[in-house]
Formats: structure tokens, C-alpha cells, sequence
């Protein structure tokens, strides 16, 4: 039988199958398994992951208790947050109260930047600006490449666009509290009938209720996972000659630069610098990298 690691914690490994035969479209009527894994991925230093596709063999059918016999290969292993098989992140912040912290969410785009993951940027609370400044927003990170979109919770507004854009995907959300994280990702389970109170109890109890990186599916083929925390930059191998690779916008103009290994900042005849003074880059952006760069400069030299 295989299926979908949701949840580890604890050496318990939440297996989810999805169901195969009489399953109603749009519906999630899977089962979750509390699985042990086998000990020759100890003795081999392998440790299953959320979002690991895996065979699993069932040991008791009513009790929905089994073991994870293998894990399939992986298309991707995001380090922060230790997860794989990612297809997308969802990165959400609020448009207005609070105002967009762009330094966190320029710390994330560049984590997965350095992961090879695709971000798409959702500016909630759309109901709080005005379309000038939904075009600001838009102006700093559409000319990186992003996609930038805009809900409201309280209207509805973009959630069924959000539904459309994940659907077949597996999907990390993250952003910091207050903006509506919880509220989009509830919204999104409004069609899900999967056996909650059986997950909840399973996951739940007792020294399951730690704070970790969960995946929810939303129907069949269809995934997100709520991540913790994205404050930190210390992803293992993330140096300051790396920054600059994980500004999109910025690639383009790097081969005009006088000095190979350019950073950007204070050399002459910079390309990137050169690209900012004719507004082609976000001042904002630039900004932050500057910070970015800084931190991690101070980080290696200690």
C-alpha cells in the first residue's frame, strides 16, 4: 500500500492513502496510518520525511497501524523546512494590519530560491487597500518573476484562484501570525470530508503535540503543509557569495559587471547597481539584500 508521510513526530510516522476506488470527486476520503519505521533506515541514516510518497504494510486494518517498509525517491528535500516532494510554496503575508514585513518575506523567497522552489506570493486582506497600492506591492516583486495575488477571507475574494493554482500540487504555505494564514488554509479545506476527529485524535494526543511541519490534503493529488517559522537565513551551505543568485532580478544584469565575483554593493560599474538607478530593480528589494548580505557576511566571519 502506498501513500503520503503528513506527520512525523516522535519516531510515529501519519501515513495518508488516499482512497482509489468509489471516492467522490473533489472529495478526501482517505485513510491515515500510524506507522513505525523499519530499523534498517537507522542502521542506512535515512530518516523518513513529510511529504516522503512511501510503501507502508498494514498491521492491524481497524486500528489503522502499519510500518513504513520503503520510501520512494524524491523529487526534491527542502533542508528548511525538512520536508520533500515539494512542488510549490505559498508565501502569505497581509496587505494592511499589519503592513508587509518585507524583509521576512524577501528571506523566504530567497530560501526557496536557494531550494529550487517555486513562490507564489499571496497578499491577503485585499479588502484594507487600493488598487495603487496592490500595483506597488505587485511593482516590487512581479519584475523578480513572482507571482503576486491578492484575497480577502473576509470577502472570498481569490480563494477559489488560490484552490486553482494548487490543485495537483503539494504546497507549502507559510507566513508570519496575523495575516490571515490560519483563516486562507480553512477556507481551502472547505470541501474536505476526510475522517478529521480519527487524524485529530491520532496526531493529537499526548506527546504528539508538538509544533512541526504538517501536510493537509485537500483532495486527491492535492496537498499543502502549514510551515513553522521562516525567520532564519541558516540554511547549511547558504553563504553571502550565494545572496545574489536568489534575486532572480538580479541574474539578469550580473554579466555587466566590471569584476567577476561583484557583490553589489560598493564595487564601480555594477550591472545590478546600474539596473537600479533606471528603476528596473525595487529600491525595497535592493534594501534588503543589502541587509541580507550583511548578516550573512557577519555570520561566516564568526
Amino acid at each position: 500500500m502506498t501513500g503520503k508521510i503528513i506527520k512525523g513526530i516522535a519516531g510515529f510516522y501519519y501515513v495518508y492513502v488516499e482512497e482509489t476506488k468509489g471516492a467522490k470527486e473533489n472529495a478526501t476520503g482517505g485513510t491515515l496510518y500510524e506507522c513505525k519505521a523499519k530499523g534498517t533506515f537507522r542502521k542506512q541514516k535515512i530518516k523518513p520525511l513529510v511529504g516522503d510518497t512511501v510503501d507502508i504494510a498494514v498491521l492491524d486494518e481497524e486500528k489503522h497501524i502499519g510500518n513504513v517498509e520503503r520510501i520512494l525517491p524524491r523529487k526534491n528535500e527542502l533542508i528548511r523546512p525538512a520536508v520533500s516532494n515539494i512542488d510549490m510554496a505559498l508565501v502569505i503575508f497581509a496587505s494592511a494590519k499589519p503592513d508587509p514585513n518585507f524583509n521576512l518575506l524577501d528571506r523566504f523567497l530567497c530560501m526557496m530560491e536557494y531550494q529550487h522552489v517555486p513562490v507564489t506570493i499571496c497578499f491577503n486582506k485585499k479588502d484594507l487597500i487600493t488598487p495603487q497600492k496592490q500595483q506597488e506591492l505587485k511593482s516590487i516583486y512581479e519584475p523578480a518573476g513572482y507571482r503576486v495575488m491578492f484575497t480577502s477571507t473576509k470577502t472570498g475574494e481569490g480563494i477559489d484562484e488560490i484552490k486553482h493554482i494548487l490543485e495537483g500540487r503539494t504546497t507549502t504555505v507559510a507566513g508570519p501570525s496575523g495575516v490571515g494564514k490560519s483563516s486562507i488554509i480553512n477556507c481551502l479545506q472547505d470541501d474536505v470530508q476526510m475522517e478529521t476527529g480519527h487524524i485529530s485524535e491520532k496526531i493529537e494526543r499526548g506527546k504528539h503535540t508538538t509544533r512541526h511541519s504538517e501536510i493537509i490534503p485537500i483532495k486527491d493529488g492535492t496537498y499543502i503543509m502549514d510551515t513553522p517559522g521562516f525567520s532564519s537565513m541558516d540554511v547549511p551551505g547558504f553563504k553571502k557569495e550565494d545572496l545574489w543568485t536568489c534575486y532572480p532580478e538580479f541574474v539578469e544584469y550580473e554579466p555587466y559587471c566590471r569584476f567577476k565575483g561583484c557583490s553589489h554593493i560598493n564595487e564601480p560599474d555594477c550591472g545590478v547597481k546600474e539596473a537600479l538607478s533606471d528603476g528596473k530593480i525595487s529600491q525595497v528589494r535592493y534594501d534588503n539584500y543589502k541587509l541580507l548580505y550583511e548578516e550573512l557576511k557577519n555570520r561566516q566571519r564568526y
